[in-house]
């Protein structure tokens, strides 16, 4: 896999989009040859840390302009460089970003559509249901840790949006597995979208994968973040489970 590109921006402004989700957009004229329609895709940021070195995280482009790009983080109170970084940042402050990485759109190749996530992957899945056709249909279980993270979404008129409240996200593995089968199954080929905890992922593939109307070319699943684990070691985790299933 090729080197992503990386660009130093800047800081244009920031706001709380929910109070658990902070949008910080940035900008700069190294975004001139940034490619266009990217939304959803992801990007690497690089911030710097106090003993001198950087670490890398992935998030995903929630929106894109000309010249900015918005990018949207899951705030658990004031803790790991990300987070930190994000509620401190101010208008002009730097940071590196590599990128963009592919897009993760769901595969509409099915009669209906189902989306199934966290905070962490909401972004991803907003994007999604703002790009669906008119005709699409299906469900979106978003779980949000308040009623006030409930964000109005644009999306296709049949597609249902089910809001799960959990004030302790990753604590209870099967949470949204549990929305996920009190759904109405609707008639014909599903295509599933699904991202989250770690745990909450691995609960959740074991359920379609023994669905036998969940076909595997229309079954997107991934772990996004693990609870107590940082991106680097959710990383080891997340490939020793991937070739154990490849295996098996």
């Amino acid at each position: 896999m090729p080197k992503p590109t990386m660009r130093d921006l800047h800081v244009v402004r920031k706001q709380f989009v929910t109070p658990h989700m902070l949008r910080i957009t940035l900008g700069g004229d190294a975004l001139t040859d940034f490619p266009a329609d990217q939304e959803s895709g992801y990007v690497k940021l690089v911030f710097p840390t106090t003993d001198g070195s950087r670490l890398m995280r992935t998030y995903t482009i929630r929106h894109q302009r000309q010249d900015e790009l918005d990018i949207d983080f899951a705030v658990h109170g004031d803790s790991g460089v990300a987070c930190h970084w994000a509620l401190h940042a101010q208008q002009g402050d730097t940071i590196t970003v590599g990128g963009p990485g592919p897009k993760k759109l769901i595969s509409e190749d099915a009669d209906w559509l189902l989306f199934v996530g966290d905070m962490t992957s909401l972004p991803a899945i907003s994007v999604n249901l703002a790009t669906l056709p008119d005709t699409a249909k299906g469900y979106a279980i978003i779980e949000v840790q308040s009623e006030d993270d409930i964000q109005p979404l644009p999306k296709p008129e049949n597609i249902d949006i089910k809001w799960v409240i959990n004030a302790h996200p990753g604590e209870d593995s099967e949470s949204l597995l549990r929305h996920v089968i009190a759904l109405d199954w609707l008639d014909g080929t599903v295509a599933v979208w699904a991202a989250c905890e770690f745990s909450s992922m691995r609960a959740l593939r074991a359920y379609f994968r023994e669905r036998n109307d969940v076909a595997k070319q229309n079954l997107y699943i991934s772990s996004y973040w693990k609870l107590g684990l940082n991106e680097d070691q959710h990383k080891v985790e997340k490939r020793q489970d991937l070739d154990a299933n490849e295996v098996a």
